[in-house]
């Protein structure tokens, strides 16, 4: 059997930048261990698969895989999906409905400019920790923890040069994910952040879109402002356009470009 397959750099506008993501349109689900099996071989963070909705809820419905196992949202691949979609499975709707494991997301797009409705994730306060802190490298001014975990810096230099040790971060029993993130000293952007996630063999991911359910309201109610201009400090970089939206929502959006096309045989 053969199928589509596309590689997108998501968060950028042009390639080698941003976070790559696989994307393979599909008629119908396959067996977990063959979506599994794909998204291993593709060795990329992420990579996105969908069929079409089979009711009126939602144009499509997608799930996501990591190398090591799937996962409940991922901003960089479902902005890679919605311009496969858009943009070369002639999608003329003004919005795209996706249904996932964490609901419906929204997507409207401008060209090769994605703008994507996802959920606003809560965290609380925690206690600093003396595992963390030793497997970053530097210990953080706060610590946070909620769907994933946050390591907050005053100082945007710290955040810069952690050079976490990702066998320790990985042991850490109760923590799969962790952003780090600080203010900006660059007048273009407004906070800074990076991901870590060894767990599922990727030790720091180039730019999670996900994480910015967390970071966007984080950020906006420190800053005291609604529109906010992200940088994610990876090698790669990416870029993302930010907004709190009410009912607990935030807008997440962002560039894309085609790397390659192409088929995989299974």
């Amino acid at each position: 059997m053969a199928f589509d397959i596309y590689q997108i750099d998501a968060f950028t506008d042009s390639i080698f930048g941003g976070n790559p993501a696989a994307v393979c349109p599909l008629a119908e689900w396959m067996d977990v261990k063959t979506l599994q099996n794909i998204a291993a071989e593709n060795n990329l963070s992420e990579t996105a698969f969908f069929i079409p909705c089979p009711d009126d809820n939602a144009d499509f419905a997608i799930r996501w895989f990591t190398p090591n196992g799937e996962v409940d949202l991922c901003g960089h691949a479902t902005l890679a999906a919605a311009y496969v979609i858009f943009n070369h499975l002639n999608f003329n709707e003004e919005i795209l409905r996706l249904t996932c494991r964490s609901g419906i997301l929204n997507i409207t797009h401008d060209g090769n400019f994605m703008n994507m409705d996802f959920p606003a994730w809560n965290i609380d306060s925690a206690r600093l920790r003396d595992d963390v802190t030793q497997a970053l490298g530097t210990p953080p001014d706060a610590l946070y923890r909620g769907k994933y975990w946050m390591a907050y810096y005053n100082d945007p230099v710290a955040l810069k040069s952690l050079t976490p040790d990702f066998k320790a971060l990985k042991s850490i029993d109760d923590i799969d994910f962790m952003i780090a993130t600080a203010p900006s000293d660059d007048d273009g952007y407004d906070f800074f952040s990076r991901f870590f996630c060894p767990k599922f063999n990727i030790d720091e991911d180039p730019v999670t879109g996900s994480a910015h359910c967390i970071l966007i309201p984080f950020w906006a109610t420190r800053l005291g402002k609604n529109n906010l201009k992200a940088k994610q400090y990876s090698p790669r970089g990416g870029h993302l356009e930010c907004r709190t939206l009410d009912n607990n929502r935030v807008q997440i959006a962002g560039k894309a470009a085609l790397y390659m096309q192409g088929k995989i045989y299974v």
